[in-house]
């Protein structure tokens, strides 16, 4: 990387923070530009310090990570957030993926995980720890499917073209990017996309990219 990627870090907990800063300080391609112990003037504060990401907790003071990520919706910020929180409960990991965020672990595995997600957010892709994946691929499955295909089966049915553009997808290019890169109509991009949610029987492109990472189809070389 020629430049620094800049990170601002958002807990109530002064030692989580001086933990991250103590991993981040001993990585040469990453610069803490600062860090909030509470929501307030968290949007305003990442955005006179360009941060290209935000490592942020929703349990905070004066403002949740919650407001937060629909601030930054609203004001249209292209920084993106990874969530370390404590909670791993399925609906509140679903809201905050539908507000943007592009990864999530908890406080407990962010030691060993943490790099790993940062890493993966540079490079345009979402971040689920292996708990996060497992425990809300499901909320984005439809009940009423059978359930005679098992997942190896469905990986097998998956064909060359469809596993590129779910790669894609991963990736966070839209319609028009991708079939500009393959030489393919967006109408086409379109038709193979909801093939691969009916393959899979995911309800949404979240879906497909847990998915995709739960099983290590994404090929991020």
């Amino acid at each position: 990387m020629n430049t620094k990627i800049k990170i601002h870090l958002a807990d109530d907990h002064q030692v989580l923070i001086d933990g991250m800063l103590a991993v981040l300080k001993t990585q040469p391609d990453y610069e803490v530009v600062g860090f909030s112990l509470n929501g307030e003037n968290l949007v305003e504060r990442v955005a006179q310090n360009d941060a290209h990401i935000l490592i942020m907790d929703i349990n905070m003071p004066e403002k949740d990570g919650i407001q937060v990520l629909r601030e930054f919706n609203e004001k249209g910020f292209t920084c993106k957030v990874i969530i370390l929180s404590s909670y791993d409960d399925p609906k509140l990991i679903k809201e905050v993926i539908k507000l943007g965020a592009s990864g999530y672990l908890t406080k407990q595995c962010a030691g060993e995980n943490i790099m790993d997600a940062i890493n993966s957010v540079v490079l345009g892709q979402q971040y689920f720890s292996a708990a996060i994946k497992d425990k809300i691929f499901d909320t984005f499955t439809d009940n009423n499917h059978e359930k005679a295909l098992n997942d190896e089966q469905i990986i097998s049915s998956i064909t060359d073209r469809e596993l590129e553009i779910l790669n894609y997808i991963c990736e966070e290019r839209s319609g028009k990017d991708i079939g500009q890169i393959l030489k393919i109509s967006p109408n086409t991009v379109e038709t193979h996309r909801k093939n691969l949610m009916k393959k899979i029987n995911v309800k949404s492109t979240v879906g497909l990219v847990l998915f995709a990472t739960k099983h290590n189809l994404v090929n991020y070389s």
